[in-house]
């Protein structure tokens, strides 16, 4: 039976293949891995019933211990383990993340990479450490590969990046590491914490066991500050943006990092604070409805003024965050639900823009991407210019497109949340709409329209049959998911509304022992 660890591990083992390979068949070798990665998160996506809740696939080994011969089993330091399992939320970000690696090697296809077998590994690296954040039901291994998707990007940044490239990978790995510190201070007191209520005074990281813990607020509220600074650094949440545009702008690899790298925050605050620190998550609420009201304003703001297309994108991300932010922490099972659907549609769209840059940036051999020097592109390539405007009023939410059933679940279900009150910053948020629509449509009008008057227009080429081939599958996704949402919703909604339900059974325990 084909298992979870043969795709998480089937990435990094075949860097042996790719390290000793020619240079000319390292790219080869990576997209066949990265596709065969694909069928097999089909396969085991269809393997588990998207009806159940609960984790499926699970696998259990000993880590941190050893065989005692004299008693004739295992002993462990303490309950520290390598589990990994996927549920119908996990199970369609695992998909989504194969999806996007052989479609980012085929968009790089053209390009001479010096060292092309390090630039490859690193992407195979990257990919294992992705699927381990996904698959982990451990949260000191959660950790550890959460850690470990610094490694690849850092090198692709510094090595592969633009002018400020050193700059950039710095930036980017002083934040986050700064973020994964306090993340890992919170994970050992927790693991001593419930350690002592619910296994038997032993530390245990183990997920299922931790939920079951009965934190009292105080202790959820410092364990939410450790957790949600390393999750609000990652996504980026504004204020904790500030690295975003130096990252994208700077590597070559900026539509995987804009479609992989943020789902893991954002995963983070779905999997470990809602579950494990629900009073402190309702404590906080109004909080983070804040600075995700301010993060879609703030972010839209900026990318209005931006002049580099990349720039102008890394900002809208930030505006898109707030948004999922916003149904994250409104603890409504619709909000929660749109949520994660918007977080794969961000992924799918402003991937898919991100790839259009891109092949603009690779026809000039350049990095930023000016506004002003693309003027009249669409009378020079007029097949990009369909795939462009395709992605760009999908990522402002244009009804019958994907982003737009994210968008009116997360509003729709924030606006009439229970739990907490978020109304007004609901409709304040719904204004990032209006200037998403005015950015992205700025944009469209000043690169594609108008007469063509720069020689690097005038030499333009359109787009390959590869690279049509490489964003026609985003395409559909977009049409498909606009459509029949139903399709991803049903493997989304139980398990959300299965978080969402133990928030709210904490919330009337709460009431109970103040009644008591």
């Amino acid at each position: 039976m084909i298992s979870l660890n043969l795709l998480i591990f089937l990435p990094v083992i075949s860097i042996l293949f790719v390290a000793f390979a020619p240079e000319r068949f390292a790219k080869i070798i990576t997209l066949v891995i990265s596709t065969i990665a694909f069928l097999l998160s089909v396969y085991l996506y269809r393997q588990i019933d998207i009806g159940n809740p609960e984790f499926q696939l699970v696998s259990r080994y000993f880590w941190l211990g050893y065989y005692d011969s004299t008693v004739q089993q295992w002993v462990s330091y303490s309950d520290v383990k390598y589990i990994v399992g996927i549920d119908g939320i996990s199970g369609l970000l695992i998909m989504l993340t194969t999806l996007l690696f052989p479609i980012s090697v085929l968009f790089s296809w053209q390009r001479n990479y010096p060292n092309a077998r390090l630039y490859f590994s690193l992407l195979l690296l990257l990919e294992t450490a992705l699927l381990g954040v996904f698959c982990s039901l451990d949260i000191l291994l959660f950790y550890i590969f959460f850690e470990v998707t610094l490694i690849p990007v850092y090198f692709l940044i510094g090595i592969w990046g633009g002018k400020d490239r050193f700059k950039a990978s710095m930036k980017y790995l002083v934040y986050n590491l700064f973020g994964s510190l306090l993340m890992l201070i919170a994970i050992l007191y927790l693991g001593y914490t419930a350690g002592n209520m619910v296994n038997g005074g032993v530390f245990t990281t183990d997920y299922m066991k931790v939920r079951n813990a009965q934190l009292g607020l105080s202790v959820q509220q410092w364990l939410f500050i450790g957790f949600a600074l390393a999750f609000a650094i990652k996504s980026p949440l504004f204020p904790f943006h500030t690295w975003i545009a130096d990252t994208y702008s700077n590597t070559t690899v900026g539509a995987m990092l804009v479609a992989l790298l943020v789902k893991i925050g954002i995963y983070g605050f779905i999997r470990y604070t809602l579950p494990l620190l629900p009073e402190a998550c309702v404590y906080f609420a109004p909080l983070m409805s804040i600075l995700a009201t301010c993060g879609i304003i703030y972010g839209a703001i900026l990318a209005m003024k931006q002049p580099d297309m990349k720039r102008l994108l890394a900002y809208s991300s930030v505006s898109h965050i707030g948004f999922i932010i916003l149904g994250i922490f409104s603890i409504n099972e619709e909000a929660l639900s749109g949520s994660v659907l918007q977080l794969i549609n961000y992924s799918i769209s402003t991937g898919a823009l991100f790839l259009c840059i891109g092949m603009l940036a690779i026809r000039n051999n350049e990095r930023s991407v000016l506004i002003f020097d693309y003027q009249g592109v669409a009378k020079v390539m007029p097949v990009f210019t369909f795939f462009f405007v395709f992605s760009a009023v999908s990522s402002v939410g244009l009804p019958g497109l994907n982003s737009f059933v994210g968008e009116f679940l997360i509003l729709l279900g924030s606006y009439s949340s229970t739990v907490v009150n978020v109304k007004p910053y609901v409709v304040i948020s719904t204004t990032g709409v209006i200037f998403a629509a005015v950015y992205m449509l700025y944009m469209l009008r000043k690169v594609l329209f108008g007469n063509v008057e720069s020689e690097k227009v005038q030499n333009l080429k359109d787009i390959s049959i590869r690279e049509r081939l490489v964003l026609a599958p985003l395409i559909v996704l977009m049409l498909v998911i606009g459509l029949y949402a139903s399709i991803l919703l049903r493997s989304i909604q139980p398990v959300a509304d299965n978080i969402v339900q133990k928030v709210k059974i904490s919330q009337k325990d709460k009431v109970v022992e103040k009644v008591r």
